[in-house]
């Protein structure tokens, strides 16, 4: 069964909610204490899918709050420049300022993040910015889960929603768990309900679907489909990490695509470079199986790069790397 939505649309898809500044560690296996450069880098899961499905062709645009400094300046200047529409990007007005996010590099598999998230302009996005007339421009709207932490940032996504679904636009859930921006699991697992029942698309990793679900031991695909598909739900991707990602269907159809193997530096960025290739490869009406692959492929690419936004790869780089391996 093919997804569809409107082709009609000036914009493929519309990102809502955290776009900040990532400090990526320049020397690597060194705990953070001890690194002493950084390369500054936009970060924020939703302002990093949007990037990545601009560089991939596709017509983005961003909603979200943005401090009116220096970093401000920076974030706006440098998606614009990757074309993705800044037009409804909001200015905050009332000095918060930008989040941010330094990265330890202490091996392939040991890598964290932190970050300064206090008082920052994203959380601050209120309902009354979002505009309705920009939303039903595009095809997709996609939420990402950080932006339900705090009102009155929730209450502007819930709207922005509210408003996709009035305009026959396609709603696409991105995970996206971050603990440090949430009291508890319970708190999280409420919010990520509510959100992955209005969308027609969800997207996480099996533990981000544990959260959600409010489990205190590993999931089960079955009965987190079971739950999605009788709210709507049109398609379900849960993914597995070296195991691969699975799409289900509500047919009973599963499709799954491998992970693939790469010289990793680091961890993060996999997740916002798998939905902005997956997206592309559903919007240009690929197949489900042919999606999972973009998906891991650009996934692979980002891990093995310095940055998240900067290293999102182009359509020729993510079908070279699958032919390489196929």
């Amino acid at each position: 069964m093919a997804f569809t939505f409107n082709q009609d649309r000036e914009l493929d898809i519309i990102t809502i909610g955290r776009a900040c500044i990532d400090l990526n560690a320049n020397e690597y296996n060194r705990p953070m204490e001890e690194t002493m450069t950084f390369t500054k880098y936009v970060g924020g899961s939703p302002a990093n899918i949007a990037i990545g499905s601009s560089k991939l062709g596709l017509k983005a645009g961003f909603i979200g709050k943005i401090p009116k400094d220096q970093h401000g300046r920076f974030i706006q200047r440098y998606m614009n420049e990757k074309g993705v529409d800044t037009s409804n990007m909001v200015v905050d007005t009332d000095g918060r300022r930008a989040g941010l996010a330094f990265t330890e590099i202490l091996s392939p598999s040991e890598c964290s993040i932190l970050m300064y998230r206090e008082n920052v302009a994203d959380l601050y996005l209120e309902p009354s910015e979002v505009n309705e007339d920009y939303i039903k421009k595009a095809k997709i709207l996609l939420v990402s889960g950080t932006a339900l932490a705090l009102s009155p940032s929730r209450e502007a996504v819930i709207k922005a929603i509210s408003l996709a679904k009035k305009h026959d636009v396609k709603v696409i859930f991105e995970l996206d768990y971050r603990p440090y921006t949430w009291h508890s699991q319970e708190e999280t697992s409420i919010y990520y309900s509510l959100v992955a029942e209005l969308s027609d698309v969800v997207i996480g990793t099996r533990d981000e679907y544990d959260v959600m679900e409010n489990l205190a031991s590993p999931g089960n695909n079955d009965e987190t489909m079971k739950y999605l598909f009788a709210h709507g739900a049109e398609l379900v991707v849960i993914k597995h990490g070296v195991a691969g990602s699975y799409a289900y269907e509500p047919n009973g159809t599963v499709h799954h695509g491998q992970a693939y193997k790469t010289n990793v530096l680091k961890t993060f960025g996999a997740g916002d470079s798998y939905a902005s290739a997956f997206l592309y490869a559903i919007i240009s009406g690929k197949d489900y199986e042919t999606a999972l692959k973009y998906g891991s492929a650009s996934a692979s690419i980002v891990v093995s790069k310095h940055s998240s936004s900067e290293a999102m790869p182009t359509v020729q780089e993510i079908e070279q790397f699958i032919r390489d391996r196929s």
